[in-house]
């Protein structure tokens, strides 16, 4: 099955995860990692209300992190982690993440 995430930060900036051949992450354990960077990075929830979907937390950990977190080879393994977290909590094929606009699709 096919298996990808992408995080964009606009039209021509995207940065594809192929996850087809990489063992999963357990669903549990991908809560808990996005949790942690939420907590780490000092990230707010989105909406006024207070209530964080999962969905909100992906995005808002993305923007969080920066683009470079996903560009430079040095951060490889903390942006290869968030994806695998980012497909395990949402269960989709495919997750496209655009940090301008703040949104997830599958």
């Amino acid at each position: 099955m096919r298996c990808q995430v992408i995080v964009s930060w606009g039209d021509h900036t995207q940065y594809p995860f192929d996850l087809e051949e990489v063992q999963p992450m357990p669903h549990e354990l991908a809560r808990q990692w996005l949790d942690q960077q939420f907590t780490e990075m000092e990230c707010e929830p989105l909406r006024p209300t207070g209530k964080l979907l999962l969905a909100d937390k992906v995005v808002v950990v993305a923007q969080a992190a920066g683009q470079d977190r996903f560009s430079q080879e040095a951060h490889r393994p903390w942006a290869h982690a968030f994806a695998r977290a980012v497909s395990a909590v949402l269960a989709k094929p495919v997750v496209r993440i655009d940090v301008p606009s703040l949104s997830v699709s599958y």
